[in-house]
């Protein structure tokens, strides 16, 4: 696909690609408000807009055909999606893995009631999802970026890569989003480069450069890694084998991209502090009293305090 002289790529679609309206089901109860919540904390630049008075979030994501701007309408009954072109059911089936909208909350509950911690939790928020993301390349970089720094530093250094390296795409209702940098785009930058336009350390740098050549060779970082756990293992390990990658990356990785239920990160301050200021290995024998559903304890503490 050739871009216009204005450097961005046209429609992927012939036209004016037929506008779709869908409703993806979820589960009852869905906590809404706390999905939103999220989605606001975490929103890049260039990348997303939300908007929590509409309850709603636009971004551009990947699909067969091509680039689809899309927006989701979050409620408490169901998850409204709105998108362009023949993609409806692909888009609406990555909507539902991003906000965990077939669970199986019953279970979780089951597991998580008797903890006297989590109990409170539960009562407040009956409807929490662990919610992913929709690029699980996108993810990662934004999880490097925020290492060691605030959530708001972290939402600019990605948007500052956004804005220098993401590509603008002529879509129906993209309204001057960008798509984030794909792996290959991103592994063929100049170091230095990078580093400058995105205000990063050379190590940052370094460790972008190497996530991006390994998820181009072949590396994947997607929800449904997690379902063979000999592929959670690689993928995990492929992972701590990069550069300036450790342990709270990857176990953050694995609840939020690779779909790991039972995921939990030990390592990480707001989680501890939810807990009542613990060190990891405290945090760690705490957790396994809440396997194989971690992650959605994980979520309960860390909504608890960040929300």
């Amino acid at each position: 696909m050739s871009a216009r002289p204005d450097g961005v790529a046209p429609a992927a679609h012939a036209g004016s690609p037929e506008a779709w309206t869908r409703h993806v089901p979820v589960t009852q109860p869905f906590d809404a408000a706390a999905a939103l919540a999220t989605l606001v904390a975490h929103a890049v630049p260039g990348v997303d807009h939300v908007d929590p008075h509409r309850g709603e979030a636009t971004r551009l994501v990947e699909a067969r055909s091509g680039a689809v701007a899309v927006t989701v309408r979050l409620t408490p009954e169901a998850i409204e999606v709105r998108g362009s072109g023949p993609d409806a059911d692909e888009v609406c089936a990555l909507v539902s893995r991003w906000f965990d909208t077939d669970a199986d909350l019953s279970t979780v509950h089951a597991v998580l009631r008797a903890d006297p911690v989590l109990s409170p939790l539960l009562d407040q928020r009956p409807g929490l999802r662990v919610v992913g993301h929709p690029s699980g390349f996108e993810a990662a970089v934004t999880t490097v970026l925020g290492q060691q720094v605030s959530l708001a530093a972290c939402r600019t250094f990605a948007g500052r890569l956004a804005a220098t390296h993401g590509r603008p795409v002529d879509v129906p209702g993209a309204d001057g989003l960008r798509l984030f940098p794909d792996p290959g785009a991103l592994a063929g930058v100049d170091p230095d480069e990078l580093r400058s336009a995105v205000g990063i350390t050379r190590a940052r740098t370094r460790t972008l450069l190497a996530l991006a050549d390994a998820c181009a060779d072949g590396l994947t970082l997607g929800p449904r890694v997690a379902e063979d756990p000999a592929a959670l293992a690689d993928t995990r390990a492929r992972l701590l084998a990069l550069p300036g990658i450790g342990p709270w990356t990857v176990d953050y990785l694995s609840v939020k991209v690779l779909g790991d239920r039972d995921g939990f990160v030990p390592g990480d301050l707001v989680l501890r502090r939810a807990l009542g200021g613990v060190d990891a290995r405290a945090a760690e024998r705490a957790s396994r009293a809440w396997s194989p559903v971690r992650a959605y304890a994980l979520f309960h503490l860390w909504t608890a305090v960040a929300y």
